[in-house]
C-alpha cells in the first residue's frame, strides 16, 4: 500500500482557517469523513479523546491526530496546512503548520501502525517538508505527496 492509496484530493485542505487545536481537528475531520465513510462529529471526537490522551504535536512544525473509529472500513487519511501556524500543544512548544490525519478501523492495529511509521518517515525529510509549506495548490500538495511515495 502507498499513502496515494489513501489520500485523496478531496481530504486535502492548502489553506487551512481553523485557530486552535479543537478547530483544526473539526476542519480536518469535515474533510477526511466523507472519505472515510463516516460523520465529521463521530471522526473528530475519537480524535479528540486522542488529542486529550497526550498531544499528537510532534515537533517541528508538524501533528499526526489519530484514532480509530468502528465505522470506518478502511484506513483513511486527510492533509491539512495552516500558513500561520496553530498552537496545538506540540512537544517542541513551536506552532503546527502541516497536520496529516489518520483514521482507522476499530480493529486495524498493524495498517494502523505501519501508516504512522510511513508518514513520520516522509515528515523527517526536511525538503519534503519544505516544498509542502511552500506548495501554491491543494493540487500541488497531493502531486508532492504522489512524488514522495512509496510501498510500506
Amino acid at each position: 500500500m502507498k499513502i496515494s492509496d489513501i489520500l485523496k484530493l478531496d481530504a486535502i485542505i492548502a489553506d487551512l482557517k481553523a485557530k486552535n487545536k479543537s478547530e483544526i481537528i473539526k476542519e480536518l475531520s469535515q474533510a477526511v469523513a466523507p472519505v472515510a465513510g463516516a460523520e465529521a462529529q463521530d471522526v473528530a471526537g475519537v480524535l479528540m479523546e486522542r488529542e486529550n490522551l497526550g498531544s499528537t504535536g510532534i515537533g517541528g512544525g508538524i501533528a499526526i491526530p489519530h484514532g480509530k473509529l468502528d465505522t470506518v472500513k478502511s484506513i483513511a487519511v486527510g492533509f491539512g496546512r495552516s500558513i500561520k501556524g496553530i498552537d496545538f500543544d506540540s512537544l517542541d512548544n513551536r506552532p503546527v503548520h502541516l497536520f496529516f490525519l489518520l483514521l482507522t478501523p476499530e480493529h486495524s492495529t498493524g495498517g494502523h501502525l505501519k501508516v504512522l511509521a510511513h508518514i513520520s518517515k516522509r515528515l523527517k525529510m526536511d525538503q519534503f517538508k519544505e516544498r509542502l509549506l511552500s506548495a501554491d495548490s491543494t493540487e500541488q500538495i497531493h502531486q508532492i505527496i504522489l512524488e514522495n511515495d512509496e510501498e510500506f
